[in-house]
């Protein structure tokens, strides 16, 4: 199983490059960068981790930014969003920043990707609510035509555009295209138009995902489609070596640890610690 690292990029944390370097002289795999836009004062839906919202979601840099930065100064080091909130970017735009950012990386970008759940974040962006997750599908289809086609067109209900020309391409074909969220709901945006699922494990409300698993997988026998074509990463926090084996056995690819937002004097003791249980869980 291999080990990647979320974190806010903030004007606070660990700037990315040195946190990049850092992740790939442990032999982290990945480094995740999640991002919201701006926080409204007003609130329309509560945060779902309970509580007030942490000053991180409001100082969150721009991920493709930060990514960039941490590409340039690595070699194997995948980077990736943890999530992208495609519902309040520019379909068009979208697909021609991730392309770029995989061209950039040589191949090492993992878009993770999300509906959000901040409804006044998203109308702010001309969103609508209701209907956020058919939008992000038609999104994906979208930006789909865009990366693998020469002249590519889309004629949804809400993206809708006509033939154009528009590079670069991704550098990989398929692109990765990872569905976060809990289950049911995300899993099945997974098993319709994801190249993975990445749920938070081991956290309330989002239940336990060994319990999880067997549904998700008929999902997929159901679709044609095998946990090969949809592999599991998994989101969390917690670092018990037995737990984190039987994620290993239920056969998740990635454990993404979550760490705060903070300076390389309290990040790197964490990133040696989970360096001494990376080969723990994978002996």
């Amino acid at each position: 199983m291999d080990f990647g690292v979320l974190m806010f990029m903030t004007d606070y944390a660990m700037p990315a490059p040195d946190l990049a370097k850092a992740l790939e002289e442990r032999g982290f795999e990945s480094l995740w960068a999640p991002e919201h836009s701006h926080i409204p004062l007003s609130r329309k839906t509560p945060f779902p981790g309970g509580g007030d919202l942490p000053k991180p979601y409001f100082d969150a840099m721009d991920p493709f930014v930060s990514l960039t930065a941490a590409a340039a100064v690595t070699t194997k080091l995948k980077v990736a969003t943890g999530v992208c909130l495609v519902i309040q970017r520019d379909t068009i735009q979208l697909a021609k920043t991730v392309a770029s950012l995989d061209q950039a990386s040589r191949g090492r970008f993992l878009f993770g990707i999300g509906g959000g759940w901040n409804q006044d974040e998203m109308e702010d962006h001309g969103t609508v609510y209701a209907t956020r997750f058919k939008r992000m599908r038609e999104q994906v289809e979208a930006m789909r035509e865009i990366w693998t086609k020469s002249k590519p067109e889309y004629h949804g209900d809400i993206v809708n555009f006509p033939p154009m020309m528009a590079w670069p391409k991704p550098m990989q074909s398929p692109l990765p295209v990872i569905v976060g969220g809990a289950f049911p709901h995300a899993a099945r945006r997974a098993v319709r138009y994801g190249n993975g699922w990445a749920p938070i494990a081991g956290r309330a409300p989002y239940g336990d995902i060994g319990e999880q698993l067997p549904k998700f997988k008929q999902m997929l026998a159901e679709a044609g489609r095998t946990i090969e074509d949809v592999p599991l990463t998994l989101m969390g926090g917690g670092d018990d070596v037995d737990e984190l084996k039987r994620y290993r056995d239920m056969g998740a690819v990635r454990w993404v640890a979550m760490l705060p937002a903070e300076g390389a004097d309290k990040t790197l003791p964490r990133l040696d610690h989970w360096a001494r249980i990376m080969p723990q869980v994978n002996a």
